[in-house]
């Protein structure tokens, strides 16, 4: 089974660094840029780009990628987030990575993308959470995906939520454990590097900019990358977490009939398990049980006669399914 890559756009705010007044140029191009005068702002990064400044490269990887102030290239945005990522600019390297992946170009994305999800960057950590899940390009690694795409979900990646809920379909309750454990440790190790970060001193000031909604430009910063789009077309599982949350059948956990039971499922949350039953549950004529083990609920149906009438059960409920014993 694979997971999907999902291509809907997920706009990040992604910082500028500041500039002295030797680098005035770029701050001058920032602010052209917040106030919508594109073609101003590319024409005072582009004489520091040139000369290595590693924010104005940044800067103009940014309106490349965006067609703003140039037309849009995404080889120049390529090359230009290349020349900032190669001098340590962080967020040069999440996006490096991001569009190599989005170029087709995996191999080469994956040694930044394990650069940008030291600093546990919610967008590559999905990217390179699912290349795991999938064994695409890397050898594959459940445990490993399960925890990056984790991190990613808990940050408020909807689309990291999805991914995960496709996860919970086919990896054990014990590498779902190993996993949350992993992400925990991911987390604690991105907070820090952040710290670490902070308290070392920065050869540039930050700029001031004017405060924008969320949903376009945040403060001190500049438009950022949308989540790369798949490269080819990738097989796609089922979505299992429908909105309504409640079971459309009618729950009992006694068992009638016998006492074979057939698991469809194991979930980190449990709505996820009843949505499931929702959805599934009366094809397969058994009641529900939820199955606590350890923080993972396995969704079960009971009451089978035997082996056989479980194995059949299976088979009508439409989704991955296995016959547990009695």
């Amino acid at each position: 089974m694979r997971v999907a890559y999902l291509g809907a756009a997920a706009l990040l705010a992604i910082t500028i660094a500041g500039a002295t007044p030797a680098l005035a140029d770029v701050k001058a191009g920032v602010d052209a840029w917040s106030r919508g005068d594109f073609d101003k702002a590319v024409a005072e990064w582009r004489g520091p780009a040139i000369a290595g400044d590693a924010d104005a490269q940044f800067n103009m990887g940014q309106a490349y990628k965006l067609g703003r102030g140039v037309a849009t290239d995404p080889a120049q945005a390529i090359e230009w987030f290349r020349k900032a990522a190669v001098q340590g600019h962080a967020q040069a390297e999440d996006n490096y990575a991001l569009m190599l992946f989005q170029e087709g170009r995996k191999a080469d994305a994956v040694p930044w993308l394990e650069k940008s999800v030291t600093r546990d960057e919610k967008r590559t950590e999905l990217v390179l959470g699912t290349m795991l899940f999938n064994g695409d390009a890397v050898k594959k690694d459940w445990v490993r995906a399960y925890a990056l795409v984790s991190r990613s979900s808990r940050q408020g990646l909807a689309q990291a939520s999805q991914t995960l809920a496709q996860m919970d379909q086919y990896i054990s309750a014990e590498q779902r454990q190993k996993g949350t454990e992993l992400a925990s440790k991911i987390e604690s190790d991105g907070h820090a590097r952040r710290l670490a970060a902070a308290s070392t001193p920065s050869r540039t000031a930050p700029l001031e900019l004017p405060a924008a909604p969320p949903t376009k430009v945040a403060t001190k910063t500049a438009p950022g990358a949308s989540y790369p789009p798949p490269a080819r077309p990738v097989e796609k599982v089922a979505h299992v977490a429908p909105k309504e949350t409640k079971p459309k059948v009618k729950e009992t956990v006694a068992a009638t009939g016998g006492n074979w039971r057939i698991q469809l499922g194991a979930f980190r949350d449990e709505a996820n398990a009843r949505a499931l039953w929702g959805k599934v549950g009366g094809k397969t004529g058994g009641h529900v049980a939820y199955a606590k083990a350890g923080g993972v609920t396995r969704l079960q149906a009971t009451g089978f006669a035997s082996r056989a009438a479980a194995q059949a059960a299976c088979g009508k409920a439409g989704v991955p399914c296995v016959v547990v014993g009695q």
